[in-house]
Protein backbone atom coordinates (compact mmCIF):
# COMPACT_ATOMS: atom_id res chain seq x y z
CA UNK A 1 0.00 0.00 0.00
CA UNK A 2 1.42 3.43 -0.95
CA UNK A 3 2.39 5.80 1.83
CA UNK A 4 -0.20 8.40 2.77
CA UNK A 5 2.18 10.77 4.60
CA UNK A 6 5.85 11.58 4.30
CA UNK A 7 8.41 13.12 6.60
CA UNK A 8 9.80 16.47 5.47
CA UNK A 9 12.99 14.89 4.11
CA UNK A 10 11.03 12.16 2.28
CA UNK A 11 8.71 14.79 0.79
CA UNK A 12 11.67 16.92 -0.32
CA UNK A 13 13.19 13.90 -2.11
CA UNK A 14 9.83 13.08 -3.70
CA UNK A 15 9.60 16.63 -5.01
CA UNK A 16 13.23 16.82 -6.08
CA UNK A 17 13.93 19.81 -3.84
CA UNK A 18 16.13 20.45 -0.84
CA UNK A 19 14.85 20.27 2.70
CA UNK A 20 15.52 24.01 3.05
CA UNK A 21 13.34 24.68 0.00
CA UNK A 22 10.57 22.56 1.50
CA UNK A 23 10.75 24.62 4.70
CA UNK A 24 10.62 27.88 2.71
CA UNK A 25 7.62 26.61 0.75
CA UNK A 26 5.90 25.76 4.04
CA UNK A 27 6.57 29.23 5.49
CA UNK A 28 5.40 30.97 2.30
CA UNK A 29 2.23 28.87 2.05
CA UNK A 30 3.14 27.16 -1.22
CA UNK A 31 3.20 23.78 0.58
CA UNK A 32 0.54 22.58 3.03
CA UNK A 33 1.95 20.53 5.90
CA UNK A 34 0.66 19.00 9.10
CA UNK A 35 2.66 18.51 12.27
CA UNK A 36 3.16 15.31 14.23
CA UNK A 37 3.12 15.04 18.04
CA UNK A 38 6.77 16.18 18.12
CA UNK A 39 5.95 19.24 15.92
CA UNK A 40 7.80 17.79 12.92
CA UNK A 41 6.51 18.52 9.42
CA UNK A 42 4.38 15.77 7.82
CA UNK A 43 3.38 16.09 4.15
CA UNK A 44 0.47 14.16 2.67
CA UNK A 45 0.86 12.12 -0.50
CA UNK A 46 -1.97 14.20 -2.02
CA UNK A 47 0.00 17.40 -1.39
CA UNK A 48 3.07 15.93 -3.07
CA UNK A 49 0.95 14.94 -6.07
CA UNK A 50 -0.58 18.43 -6.19
CA UNK A 51 2.86 20.02 -6.32
CA UNK A 52 4.09 17.53 -8.90
CA UNK A 53 1.13 18.53 -11.05
CA UNK A 54 2.28 22.16 -10.90
CA UNK A 55 5.41 21.13 -12.77
CA UNK A 56 3.34 20.72 -15.95
CA UNK A 57 2.95 16.95 -15.90
CA UNK A 58 -0.71 16.85 -14.86
CA UNK A 59 -1.70 14.81 -17.91
CA UNK A 60 0.67 11.96 -17.15
CA UNK A 61 0.03 9.00 -14.92
CA UNK A 62 2.02 9.12 -11.67
CA UNK A 63 3.36 5.65 -12.38
CA UNK A 64 5.16 6.98 -15.46
CA UNK A 65 7.46 9.55 -13.89
CA UNK A 66 10.02 9.57 -11.14
CA UNK A 67 11.59 12.67 -9.63
CA UNK A 68 15.05 12.27 -8.16
CA UNK A 69 18.62 13.48 -8.22
CA UNK A 70 21.06 12.98 -11.09
CA UNK A 71 23.75 10.53 -9.96
CA UNK A 72 25.90 10.73 -13.08
CA UNK A 73 26.02 11.87 -16.69
CA UNK A 74 28.33 9.86 -18.98
CA UNK A 75 28.77 11.22 -22.50
CA UNK A 76 30.20 8.95 -25.19
CA UNK A 77 30.04 10.05 -28.82
CA UNK A 78 26.48 11.01 -29.72
CA UNK A 79 24.86 9.47 -26.62
CA UNK A 80 24.68 10.40 -22.96
CA UNK A 81 23.79 7.99 -20.17
CA UNK A 82 21.97 9.68 -17.29
CA UNK A 83 21.51 7.89 -13.95
CA UNK A 84 18.85 9.28 -11.62
CA UNK A 85 18.35 8.20 -8.01
CA UNK A 86 14.61 8.30 -7.40
CA UNK A 87 12.70 8.42 -4.11
CA UNK A 88 11.74 4.77 -4.23
CA UNK A 89 14.58 2.33 -3.58
CA UNK A 90 15.42 2.12 -7.27
CA UNK A 91 17.43 3.90 -9.94
CA UNK A 92 16.36 4.88 -13.45
CA UNK A 93 18.97 4.85 -16.23
CA UNK A 94 18.22 6.70 -19.47
CA UNK A 95 20.12 6.75 -22.74
CA UNK A 96 19.52 10.13 -24.39
CA UNK A 97 21.32 12.04 -27.11
CA UNK A 98 24.45 13.93 -26.21
CA UNK A 99 22.79 17.08 -27.56
CA UNK A 100 19.81 16.66 -25.20
CA UNK A 101 22.10 16.12 -22.19
CA UNK A 102 24.10 19.23 -23.09
CA UNK A 103 20.97 21.34 -23.72
CA UNK A 104 19.54 20.29 -20.35
CA UNK A 105 22.94 21.00 -18.74
CA UNK A 106 22.54 17.86 -16.62
CA UNK A 107 25.04 17.48 -13.81
CA UNK A 108 25.33 15.05 -10.88
CA UNK A 109 23.30 15.98 -7.78
CA UNK A 110 20.78 18.21 -9.62
CA UNK A 111 17.05 17.44 -9.60
CA UNK A 112 15.55 15.82 -12.68
CA UNK A 113 12.48 13.77 -13.62
CA UNK A 114 12.53 10.49 -15.52
CA UNK A 115 9.42 10.10 -17.68
CA UNK A 116 8.85 6.49 -18.67
CA UNK A 117 6.85 5.54 -21.77
CA UNK A 118 6.96 1.94 -22.97
CA UNK A 119 10.66 1.14 -23.36
CA UNK A 120 11.79 4.77 -23.62
CA UNK A 121 12.91 7.03 -20.80
CA UNK A 122 12.92 10.81 -21.32
CA UNK A 123 14.64 13.28 -18.99
CA UNK A 124 13.32 16.67 -17.90
CA UNK A 125 15.39 19.14 -15.92
CA UNK A 126 13.66 20.48 -12.82
CA UNK A 127 13.67 24.28 -12.68
CA UNK A 128 13.13 24.65 -8.94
Amino acid sequence: MPKQTYTASEAARALGISLDTLRRWDRSGRLRVDRDASNRRIVSAAEIERLRGEAGLEGMSARNWFTGVVRSVTIDGLLAQVEIDVVEPTRVVALISRQAAEELRLRPRMSATAIVKATSVMVQRETR
